[in-house]
Protein backbone atom coordinates (compact mmCIF):
# COMPACT_ATOMS: atom_id res chain seq x y z
CA UNK A 1 0.00 0.00 0.00
CA UNK A 2 1.43 3.29 -1.20
CA UNK A 3 1.98 5.94 2.47
CA UNK A 4 0.03 8.81 2.91
CA UNK A 5 1.51 11.78 2.55
CA UNK A 6 2.84 13.31 5.80
CA UNK A 7 0.03 16.26 5.69
CA UNK A 8 -2.37 13.31 5.29
CA UNK A 9 -1.59 12.51 9.27
CA UNK A 10 -3.32 15.97 10.10
CA UNK A 11 -6.18 16.89 11.11
CA UNK A 12 -8.89 17.55 7.63
CA UNK A 13 -9.33 21.02 9.20
CA UNK A 14 -5.60 21.37 9.73
CA UNK A 15 -4.16 20.21 6.44
CA UNK A 16 -2.28 22.96 4.17
CA UNK A 17 -3.95 24.67 2.20
CA UNK A 18 -1.65 27.78 1.30
CA UNK A 19 0.63 27.79 -0.66
CA UNK A 20 2.06 31.15 -0.34
CA UNK A 21 4.89 30.96 2.32
CA UNK A 22 4.33 33.86 4.48
CA UNK A 23 8.24 36.20 4.89
CA UNK A 24 9.00 38.01 7.98
CA UNK A 25 12.42 40.24 7.80
CA UNK A 26 13.68 40.46 11.36
CA UNK A 27 16.66 42.23 13.22
CA UNK A 28 15.57 45.48 11.34
CA UNK A 29 16.63 48.76 13.19
CA UNK A 30 16.73 51.25 10.41
CA UNK A 31 14.03 52.75 8.05
CA UNK A 32 16.01 52.04 4.70
CA UNK A 33 16.26 48.61 5.71
CA UNK A 34 12.24 47.93 6.59
CA UNK A 35 11.85 49.83 3.57
CA UNK A 36 13.48 47.91 1.29
CA UNK A 37 11.63 44.69 3.09
CA UNK A 38 8.40 46.17 2.19
CA UNK A 39 9.74 46.79 -1.45
CA UNK A 40 10.68 43.31 -1.47
CA UNK A 41 7.26 41.84 -0.73
CA UNK A 42 7.78 41.16 3.19
CA UNK A 43 4.73 40.17 5.11
CA UNK A 44 6.11 41.21 8.21
CA UNK A 45 9.13 42.69 10.08
CA UNK A 46 10.78 41.99 13.16
CA UNK A 47 12.02 44.04 16.15
CA UNK A 48 14.26 42.71 19.04
CA UNK A 49 13.55 44.03 22.04
CA UNK A 50 16.17 42.08 24.35
CA UNK A 51 18.60 44.61 25.59
CA UNK A 52 21.52 42.05 25.10
CA UNK A 53 20.81 41.78 21.22
CA UNK A 54 23.14 43.24 18.73
CA UNK A 55 20.22 43.77 16.50
CA UNK A 56 18.27 45.62 19.84
CA UNK A 57 15.98 48.54 19.65
CA UNK A 58 14.01 50.39 22.57
CA UNK A 59 9.96 50.43 22.24
CA UNK A 60 9.95 54.26 21.44
CA UNK A 61 12.61 53.15 18.48
CA UNK A 62 10.02 49.95 17.44
CA UNK A 63 7.22 52.66 17.06
CA UNK A 64 8.95 54.71 15.37
CA UNK A 65 9.97 51.97 12.54
CA UNK A 66 6.43 50.51 12.46
CA UNK A 67 4.49 53.53 11.60
CA UNK A 68 6.15 53.38 8.44
CA UNK A 69 5.07 50.04 7.55
CA UNK A 70 1.85 50.38 5.08
CA UNK A 71 -1.38 48.19 5.92
CA UNK A 72 -1.30 44.47 5.57
CA UNK A 73 2.58 44.28 7.14
CA UNK A 74 2.53 42.98 10.46
CA UNK A 75 4.80 43.97 13.01
CA UNK A 76 6.57 41.37 15.32
CA UNK A 77 8.03 42.42 19.14
CA UNK A 78 10.39 39.70 20.13
CA UNK A 79 10.73 39.40 24.21
CA UNK A 80 12.67 37.25 26.15
CA UNK A 81 11.31 36.87 29.74
CA UNK A 82 10.12 40.01 29.92
CA UNK A 83 7.55 40.67 32.73
CA UNK A 84 3.81 40.49 31.65
CA UNK A 85 3.41 44.68 31.70
CA UNK A 86 6.25 45.19 29.84
CA UNK A 87 5.13 43.13 26.84
CA UNK A 88 1.33 44.31 27.27
CA UNK A 89 2.60 48.13 27.30
CA UNK A 90 4.58 47.56 24.37
CA UNK A 91 1.57 45.95 22.46
CA UNK A 92 -0.05 48.31 22.92
CA UNK A 93 2.73 51.11 21.78
CA UNK A 94 2.75 49.82 18.57
CA UNK A 95 -0.42 49.04 16.84
CA UNK A 96 -1.29 45.57 15.32
CA UNK A 97 2.03 43.97 16.60
CA UNK A 98 2.41 40.42 17.00
CA UNK A 99 4.41 39.15 20.02
CA UNK A 100 7.54 36.69 19.61
CA UNK A 101 8.78 34.87 22.74
CA UNK A 102 12.14 33.30 22.56
CA UNK A 103 12.82 33.14 26.59
CA UNK A 104 11.77 30.58 29.00
CA UNK A 105 8.19 31.81 29.35
CA UNK A 106 5.77 28.93 29.77
CA UNK A 107 1.91 28.83 28.16
CA UNK A 108 0.49 30.57 30.62
CA UNK A 109 3.21 33.21 30.74
CA UNK A 110 2.10 33.94 27.33
CA UNK A 111 -1.16 34.07 27.77
CA UNK A 112 -0.70 36.34 30.75
CA UNK A 113 1.59 38.53 28.42
CA UNK A 114 -0.95 38.85 25.56
CA UNK A 115 -3.94 39.99 27.52
CA UNK A 116 -5.36 35.97 27.68
CA UNK A 117 -5.82 35.77 23.78
CA UNK A 118 -6.04 40.30 23.32
CA UNK A 119 -2.99 39.91 21.38
CA UNK A 120 -1.57 37.15 19.30
CA UNK A 121 1.78 35.23 19.74
CA UNK A 122 4.52 33.28 18.04
CA UNK A 123 6.58 30.88 20.50
CA UNK A 124 10.12 30.01 19.48
CA UNK A 125 10.98 26.63 19.92
CA UNK A 126 14.88 25.58 20.40
CA UNK A 127 15.75 23.09 18.30
CA UNK A 128 19.08 21.56 19.51
CA UNK A 129 21.96 21.54 16.91
CA UNK A 130 22.68 17.61 14.95
CA UNK A 131 21.51 14.34 15.87
CA UNK A 132 19.98 15.93 19.33
CA UNK A 133 17.18 17.56 17.36
CA UNK A 134 16.01 14.12 16.86
CA UNK A 135 14.74 14.53 21.00
CA UNK A 136 13.00 17.30 20.98
CA UNK A 137 9.17 16.70 21.08
CA UNK A 138 7.72 19.04 18.74
CA UNK A 139 4.63 17.74 18.52
CA UNK A 140 4.36 18.14 22.35
CA UNK A 141 5.28 21.65 22.58
CA UNK A 142 3.09 22.87 19.69
CA UNK A 143 0.69 21.13 21.61
CA UNK A 144 1.23 22.56 24.73
CA UNK A 145 1.75 26.17 23.46
CA UNK A 146 -1.85 25.74 21.49
CA UNK A 147 -2.97 29.29 21.81
CA UNK A 148 -0.10 30.34 19.70
CA UNK A 149 -0.46 31.53 16.65
CA UNK A 150 2.27 29.36 15.12
CA UNK A 151 5.43 27.62 17.16
CA UNK A 152 8.91 29.31 15.30
CA UNK A 153 11.83 26.56 14.70
CA UNK A 154 15.02 28.09 15.84
CA UNK A 155 18.46 26.40 16.25
CA UNK A 156 19.50 25.84 20.26
CA UNK A 157 22.30 28.26 21.01
CA UNK A 158 24.14 29.82 23.78
CA UNK A 159 21.84 32.63 24.87
CA UNK A 160 18.59 33.53 23.62
CA UNK A 161 17.59 35.25 20.79
CA UNK A 162 18.36 33.91 16.85
CA UNK A 163 21.71 32.58 16.79
CA UNK A 164 22.07 32.23 13.04
CA UNK A 165 22.41 28.87 12.92
CA UNK A 166 20.40 26.11 10.89
CA UNK A 167 19.36 22.78 12.80
CA UNK A 168 18.54 19.44 11.09
CA UNK A 169 15.15 19.92 9.13
CA UNK A 170 15.07 16.57 8.42
CA UNK A 171 14.83 15.44 11.91
CA UNK A 172 11.48 17.06 12.81
CA UNK A 173 8.47 15.22 12.52
CA UNK A 174 6.79 14.25 9.28
CA UNK A 175 3.35 15.80 10.88
CA UNK A 176 2.42 18.81 12.97
CA UNK A 177 -1.04 19.80 13.95
CA UNK A 178 0.42 23.93 14.05
CA UNK A 179 1.31 26.25 12.06
CA UNK A 180 5.43 26.41 11.75
CA UNK A 181 7.72 29.53 11.08
CA UNK A 182 11.13 27.96 10.19
CA UNK A 183 14.11 30.08 11.54
CA UNK A 184 18.14 29.96 12.11
CA UNK A 185 20.35 30.35 9.54
CA UNK A 186 18.36 30.72 6.38
CA UNK A 187 19.96 32.02 3.36
CA UNK A 188 18.58 33.16 -0.15
CA UNK A 189 20.60 29.93 -0.84
CA UNK A 190 19.14 27.28 1.38
CA UNK A 191 15.79 28.68 2.23
CA UNK A 192 14.04 26.56 -0.97
CA UNK A 193 15.49 23.55 0.59
CA UNK A 194 13.91 24.53 3.90
CA UNK A 195 10.42 24.81 2.32
CA UNK A 196 10.46 21.85 0.29
CA UNK A 197 10.94 19.65 3.17
CA UNK A 198 8.65 21.63 5.92
CA UNK A 199 5.67 22.58 3.54
CA UNK A 200 3.96 19.06 4.07
CA UNK A 201 4.44 18.75 7.60
CA UNK A 202 1.89 21.34 9.10
CA UNK A 203 -0.93 23.69 8.69
CA UNK A 204 1.00 26.38 7.02
CA UNK A 205 4.75 27.80 7.04
CA UNK A 206 6.51 30.63 6.88
CA UNK A 207 10.21 31.43 6.92
CA UNK A 208 11.81 34.24 9.15
CA UNK A 209 15.25 35.67 8.34
CA UNK A 210 17.95 38.27 9.66
CA UNK A 211 21.20 37.56 10.02
CA UNK A 212 20.80 35.78 6.44
CA UNK A 213 20.33 39.28 4.76
CA UNK A 214 22.76 41.28 6.43
CA UNK A 215 25.59 43.59 4.75
CA UNK A 216 28.99 42.00 5.04
CA UNK A 217 31.66 43.81 7.20
CA UNK A 218 34.98 43.84 6.58
CA UNK A 219 35.62 40.50 8.16
CA UNK A 220 33.09 38.92 5.73
CA UNK A 221 30.64 38.16 8.62
CA UNK A 222 27.53 40.14 9.23
CA UNK A 223 26.89 43.45 10.00
CA UNK A 224 24.06 42.47 12.84
CA UNK A 225 21.19 44.74 12.43
CA UNK A 226 22.49 46.37 9.24
CA UNK A 227 20.38 44.95 6.36
CA UNK A 228 21.57 44.59 2.58
CA UNK A 229 18.66 45.60 0.24
CA UNK A 230 19.91 43.13 -2.30
CA UNK A 231 19.85 40.08 0.08
CA UNK A 232 16.32 41.03 0.74
CA UNK A 233 15.40 41.00 -2.87
CA UNK A 234 16.95 37.66 -3.30
CA UNK A 235 15.80 36.17 -0.26
CA UNK A 236 11.82 36.77 -1.24
CA UNK A 237 12.34 35.50 -4.79
CA UNK A 238 14.05 32.11 -3.40
CA UNK A 239 10.86 31.87 -1.39
CA UNK A 240 8.62 32.94 -4.27
CA UNK A 241 10.37 30.51 -6.45
CA UNK A 242 9.96 27.98 -4.22
CA UNK A 243 6.26 28.30 -3.79
CA UNK A 244 5.50 27.61 -7.38
CA UNK A 245 6.24 23.70 -6.67
CA UNK A 246 3.25 23.46 -4.39
CA UNK A 247 1.13 25.34 -6.85
CA UNK A 248 -1.50 23.77 -7.86
CA UNK A 249 -1.61 24.23 -11.22
CA UNK A 250 1.51 22.46 -11.54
Amino acid sequence: MTAAAPEAALPSSRRAVATRTRIKICGLTREQDLDAAVAAGADAVGFVLYPKSPRAVDVSRAAQLAARLPPFVTPVLLFVNEPPESVLDALSRVPGAIAQFHGDETPAQCLASTGSGRHRFVRAARIPLGNAGAGFDLVKYSSDFSHAQAILLDAHVEGFGGGGKAFDWSLLPTAVDAHLVLSGGLTPANVADGIRQLRPRCHSLAVDVSSGVEADGPDDRPRKGIKDAAKIRDFVAAVRQADMAFSPSR
